[in-house]
């Protein structure tokens, strides 16, 4: 743990020690963790070589004969303040440090980041009353490389890659909202420095100033079901200009589109998003895992009353694992969804639901 995390190189130092960071307050924290460790390394030397000279010195063949006394002043005032002194050394940094951790006023980006079974919400939230802006983060590893009989060969960021990493500028202050939509999750990214727990009904807030550009992966850190080692998490941190710029293609990529399509657009489409938002639960066949995820192939809600369909999809269904996707897409995307489950596996239903009829629904 010592010297191999402190000198191997850095690409292998996580497998042996804490890494530095690359925030102000994660080289702080780094700094403290080897401080610790070198004074645990100094007591344990100066323990066990005094302990190993009494064993090889005063052994019975020597011929020693015992001391005999009842107390030593001396001793126990040393063995008092010696370690009092040791802790508070630890304790002066280490209170400033956490002071540091909390304190998340006087941010430049607010994101509310939300944890669903399995994926993750990002909601970028505006501070000059202008518009906001949110987009679902979905693994984007194939199933071919992680589903069993699988044969694809893994990729280098096997099970930590994305569709949509979340963006944040170089040297800002981020403040992330914490919460969930449905069971406990953790938002973990070990080089930020950032670990919160996302708990349904309250918010956690963390925050993080990035000082070096690049992709920085985590992970949920909180078991949250079948799916737990499936909803990564990547942050990309971008020059103050690369971020303005893809905001703004954010912002103008976030309107609705609720001109009619027709229904082999909306199958195309449909069948993208479906493998991407559904598929994990109902399966690419739609034959779902009965009884706790149902198929969609042939089933009441695929063929039966197309309003019944929408306020499944859109608004959920309560104590199942149906979660309410009218607050994680937009309306087109929800009527290509949709669309495509009234229309594949031989349902073959002819409907076509468009994104005006979702924002019909919602009215």
């Amino acid at each position: 743990m010592l010297s191999t995390g402190a000198l191997a190189d850095p690409s292998s130092r996580w497998q042996t020690n804490l890494s530095p960071g690359v925030t102000e307050v994660g080289q702080e924290i780094f700094d403290l963790h080897m401080l610790v460790v070198w004074i645990c390394v100094a007591i344990s030397v100066a323990v066990f070589g005094v302990l190993l000279y009494v064993l090889v010195k005063h052994t019975k063949s020597s011929g020693r004969t015992p001391a005999t006394f009842h107390e030593s002043t001396v001793v126990e005032l040393l063995w008092t303040i010696v370690p009092a002194l040791i802790l508070i050394a630890i304790a002066i940094p280490a209170t400033n440090t956490l002071i540091k951790v909390y304190d998340s006023s006087d941010s430049d980006v607010d994101i509310l980041v939300t944890g669903y079974q399995w994926k993750w919400k990002y909601e970028y939230l505006s501070k000059d009353g202008g518009e906001n802006f949110s987009y679902m983060s979905i693994l984007s590893t194939p199933p071919e490389q992680f589903q069993i009989g699988g044969t694809e060969e893994k990729g280098v960021n096997y099970l930590l890659e994305v569709d949509e990493p979340m963006v944040i500028p170089v040297n800002k202050k981020i403040r992330f909202l914490v919460t969930s939509a449905d069971v406990l999750h953790a938002w973990w990214v070990p080089a930020l420095s950032v670990k919160r727990d996302a708990v349904p009904g309250y918010i956690n807030d963390a925050w993080t100033i990035p000082q070096k550009e690049g992709i920085y992966r985590g992970q949920c850190a909180e078991l949250c079901g079948k799916d737990h080692g499936f909803m990564p998490i990547v942050v990309k941190v971008v020059s103050e200009k690369e971020y303005e710029e893809w905001v703004a293609s954010k912002l103008s990529s976030s309107k609705v589109d609720l001109s009619e399509k027709s229904l082999e657009e909306l199958m195309a489409s449909g069948e993208a998003l479906y493998n991407k938002n559904c598929s994990g639960c109902h399966m690419v066949n739609g034959e779902g895992m009965n009884p706790i995820f149902p198929a969609l192939k042939g089933s009441s809600i695929a063929l039966g009353d197309i309003s019944a369909h929408i306020e499944v999809v859109v608004n959920g269904k309560p104590g199942t694992a149906m979660t309410a996707y009218g607050a994680q897409l937009k309306p087109d995307e929800l009527a290509a969804i949709i669309t495509y489950e009234r229309n594949a596996w031989g349902n073959n239903t002819g409907d076509a639901t468009q994104a005006s009829d979702i924002v019909n629904f919602n009215k």
